[in-house]
This record gives structure tokens, sequence and C-alpha cells, in this order.
């Protein structure tokens, strides 16, 4: 089994489809390996692609606030994406570079052995959950599989669109800590 910093370099080098030819930074996830709480969006913004860094930009801040409301930050969770590398105009990830990334992902998995997994929007849930999530209709439910709870909420970009969808996102949050401390 690799370790975390292995993983990293597979990451950084990777060249499994054109978006490594694109990018500025390839962004691993961050934050705490052992936690058990594991967050997962679709791919890098491009403050993420910049910084290497998931989570830099505006949309990070809404994930910060949304955190600090059940009082956690960065350092108590896991973050991270499915795709490795920003795609072209903040554009949806096509289904060949969620392929070409998932790997890493299912390695991150293994590694963090999370017992929740949060998807942060309607590509990650699809792509995680089920192929016909609904994100309006389903956020905020949990499914249990492999000994894992899985569920999705509003990706922060989407309350930035929409601040209307914070109070949903808020409720959502609060389900997530109940069940974290639930164990």
């Amino acid at each position: 089994m690799y370790t975390y910093e292995e993983l990293k370099k597979f990451v950084e080098h990777c060249s499994r489809c054109p978006l490594a030819r694109t990018r500025r930074n390839a962004v691993m996830g961050r934050g705490n390996l052992k936690s058990d709480l594991m967050f997962v969006a679709e791919a890098p913004g491009s403050s993420e692609d910049r910084d290497g860094i998931p989570f830099t930009g505006p949309s990070g801040q809404v994930f910060d606030q949304l955190l600090g409301g059940i009082g956690m930050s960065r350092q108590d969770i896991y973050l991270t994406n499915i795709l490795k590398c920003h795609p072209p105009g903040n554009r949806d990830p096509l289904p060949e570079e969620q392929a070409a990334c998932i790997d890493y992902l299912k390695y991150e998995t293994l590694l963090i052995r999370p017992k929740i997994i949060v998807c942060l929007g309607r590509i990650a849930a699809r792509r995680i959950i089920s192929e016909d999530y609904r994100i309006t209709k389903e956020h905020g439910t949990f499914l249990y599989r492999k000994n894992t709870w899985l569920t999705a909420v509003y990706h922060p970009s989407a309350i930035l669109r929409d601040p209307l969808k914070m109070q949903e996102a808020e409720e959502d949050f609060a389900k997530i800590w109940k069940r974290y401390r639930e164990g």
C-alpha cells in the first residue's frame, strides 16, 4: 500500500488525461489524514489550480463558514476532489476525466478510511452515491454502504449563485455533525 506522500507524487506527475497539459498544479486532497469525515467535490477551480490547494477561492470561504457553523475546521476533516486538475473554463468534468482520476480518489479513501463521505454538489454525488442522484431533492439524506455513511450537500459555488440555499446547507451540515458525533 502506498503512503499519502507517494500518492501525492503520483497525482503531481499524472498525465492520464489531457487536463495534465493545461493545469498549473495538480490538487491533491488536504486535511486530517485520520479524520472520520471526508468531503469530496468535483474538481479544482481556477484559484485551486493556481494555489494547488482545494477550496481556496470564494467557494472555500463558504465551505469554511459551513464548517465553522458546526464547530469544525479544515484541520478536523479531509477535503478532496474527484478530479485533481482544473477543467478549463470551470466546465463540468467529462466522464473520461473522472474515470482517469477515480483511482486516486479510491486510494485516498482507502488511506483515510472515513466513516462519513460528504459529496459537495451534484457531480460528486452522481459519481459516488448514484448516477441519478437529485441534489435538490436528496441533499442531506444518508445512505449506508460498505461501512460508510454517504450524503451530499449543495456545492458551495451553488450557494454563491443562490444565497437562499445557505439555510438548507446549514441544516445539512447540522445533520452531518449529528451523524459524526454518533460515530
